[in-house]
């Protein structure tokens, strides 16, 4: 939209994240810039119970989102009318979690008169990518989120193609269950991450290729090997060597991962390789793919931490690649905690 002055009016975007334990609301500029970004976690609540408890971060969304709303517009300077649209995560998530965020931006967009976009999560994680640099088309992502495991290529801006995905664990799943096995509080993914850099050498574990030529993934019988691993120490009365088991399990979740990811890129011909979610926060990860784009010659894009976990920014960047194809969506727009990135793609190309 142009002003007055036949300057180009910025697209201002108050995005609402809340699928899973993070109550996030953010402010973004033209899909790329954060003018304010704040997350309000849930982690310690959830610790006792060693996981998300869904009724209690339901709860939880409920009693902070109008604050985080507030501050996410004082922290930006900006008013409600300066908005473009209002964006919150549609699915997939905890359908109770992905409730509170759809009734507070429909809310929202109703009484500020804006128009309302509702986001895949996925999607977001996706586009946390292009707030670190501009994204060349077709890429291809290593997504490594919570229950997502999935390489994604994109031949044109908002449009998704899943080439391969886990058929059990998420890599993030098995993190989690891995360091239970090792004696580690949730989340566990850090632990064993920080672990796997102490130990001095790696306990042997499989690799799960799967087909030839298959993207697909599988890290069940990884995680139970690691299980027979712990047990077989402790019914020989051994202590487990635990640094060794978590760099060997490491080990064996980044070599597949990054085998995979190379590979799409070459046969898909990507310009990038994108890497996102919450398990993209994993130093021996970042680290592997660097050493391996680096002597492929492959353009790597990783986002800070910030911005790997759920976050309200990641949800206003994808949210502007669909406002600038699709515009708003209708108000009954409905949570859907089995949303679909393939069918949320844009259409209007």
């Amino acid at each position: 939209m142009k002003t007055d002055t036949g300057l180009l009016e910025p697209v201002l975007i108050l995005a609402i994240e809340t699928s899973c334990d993070e109550t996030s609301v953010a402010i973004v500029k033209d899909g790329c810039e954060v003018l304010s970004n704040i997350i309000s976690s849930q982690i310690e609540t959830h610790r006792a119970f060693g996981g998300v408890v869904p009724e209690v971060a339901s709860r939880k969304h409920v009693e902070v989102i109008t604050l985080v709303i507030e501050e996410a517009l004082s922290t930006a300077g900006i008013h409600p009318q300066e908005l473009t649209a209002v964006a919150v995560t549609q699915g997939p998530g905890l359908v109770g979690a992905l409730l509170v965020g759809v009734v507070a931006a429909k809310s929202l967009a109703l009484a500020w008169g804006k128009p309302l976009i509702g986001t895949h999560h996925i999607a977001g994680h996706i586009y946390a990518n292009r707030l670190v640099r501009e994204l060349k088309y077709p890429n291809m992502t290593l997504v490594v989120s919570g229950g997502h495991t999935e390489l994604v290529h994109m031949e044109r801006e908002g449009e998704f193609r899943i080439i391969g995905r886990t058929r059990d664990d998420a890599v993030g799943e098995a993190y989690d269950k891995v360091a239970r096995a090792l004696g580690f509080p949730y989340p566990g993914g850090p632990h064993v991450d920080r672990l796997a850099h102490e130990a001095e050498e790696a306990f042997v574990l499989p690799r799960v290729w799967l087909e030839p030529g298959s993207y697909d993934f599988s890290f069940s019988g990884l995680k139970s090997a690691v299980l027979n691993a712990v047990n077989q120490s402790k019914m020989k009365g051994l202590t487990p060597d635990v640094a060794g088991i978590a760099r060997g399990f490491q080990e064996s979740v980044v070599e597949v991962l990054v085998e995979k990811a190379v590979r799409a890129v070459r046969e898909y011909n990507a310009g990038q390789l994108l890497l996102c979610g919450g398990v993209a926060a994993n130093k021996g990860l970042r680290e592997a793919l660097i050493r391996r784009c680096g002597a492929e010659g492959i353009e790597l894009i990783i986002p800070p931490p910030v911005y790997c976990t759920d976050n309200a920014a990641m949800i206003g960047a994808a949210a502007y690649v669909k406002w600038r194809h699709e515009g708003g969506i209708p108000l009954d727009m409905v949570a859907d905690p089995g949303f679909s990135l393939e069918k949320w793609s844009v259409t209007a190309y």
